[in-house]
């Protein structure tokens, strides 16, 4: 029984261990070393390999919690109005002014600040426009229930109405897709520069020349952006992810939960 014990408590102190390293691929496998020790504490203690396993799926049921007591009860407006917004402070986002630095490098024209509140978040939007590519980018920060992230952004818009993108996001993204959005996802830690040399690979490996992108006008980029979003909305209630309110607003349907749930096993198993 010690013998067993402190094998749980290796696996545990390790991943304590991983979940310490501020790397993506470490803060992943102390994921999985959680499923891993909930299944050792199950079958070693026990004896019954069953028991484990349930030690170790229950964790994958952990976010109806969350699900059924805070998401459920979120309401989103239909129309996310962009308005210029003032950055977040140094202690917030320290790192804004030196990622602004990366996309100058690479040409980009700095634009504007902006954002939007909501009820349980906040989001901040500098946006940048490079004429020769074409090509608009986005330093992005998101504040929601406490805990903040950020993300880089790069966009070209097409003559028949696809916009390619290529972003690093660290999570699963929480309502499905338009078909007309084409997603490159690049792994979270990358440089600017990595991201839009991945940006310009990612164009070209589907046939995307610059004459066929739109030539934007950069005083309407924010815009732009905004009509993305209501378009996605209007998608997600299209597809039954999203239902409207009598107020006017939109919630996630049961339909929509549950796509919430699977984005999570898919961001659970994904492998960076």
């Amino acid at each position: 029984m010690l013998f067993h014990f402190l094998i749980i408590l290796g696996c545990a102190l390790l991943c304590v261990g991983l979940r310490s390293f501020p790397n993506f691929v470490a803060q992943k496998l102390a994921t999985l070393g959680i499923l891993a020790t909930s299944f050792l504490t199950g079958w070693l203690l026990t004896g019954h390999w069953t028991v484990g396993l349930f030690c170790a799926l229950s964790w994958l049921l952990l976010p109806w919690l969350e699900i059924l007591t805070r998401v459920r009860r979120v309401t989103l407006p239909v129309e996310k109005n962009l308005r210029r917004k003032s950055p977040p402070r140094a202690d917030v986002f320290p790192a804004l002014g030196e990622l602004t630095e990366e996309v100058e490098l690479q040409q980009f024209e700095s634009l504007e600040d902006c954002g939007w509140d909501s009820e349980d978040s906040q989001q901040f939007f500098r946006l940048f426009y490079k004429a020769e590519d074409r090509t608009q980018a986005a330093v992005c920060m998101v504040e929601q229930d406490g805990l903040a992230f950020c993300y880089l952004s790069l966009s070209s818009r097409a003559s028949d109405g696809k916009i390619w993108t290529t972003w690093d996001y660290p999570f699963t993204y929480s309502l499905k897709l338009v078909p007309e959005w084409k997603m490159n996802l690049v792994q979270a830690g990358k440089s600017f520069e990595e991201l839009y040399e991945s940006h310009r690979a990612f164009l070209q490996s589907n046939g995307v020349t610059p004459g066929s992108l739109l030539v934007l006008d950069p005083g309407e980029i924010s815009s732009e952006i905004q009509k993305d979003l209501r378009t996605q909305v209007e998608h997600n209630v299209e597809v039954g992810v999203l239902v409207q309110t009598a107020s006017g607003e939109v919630r996630y349907s049961w339909r929509g939960l549950f796509f919430i749930w699977t984005q999570f096993l898919r961001d659970l198993l994904r492998p960076w």
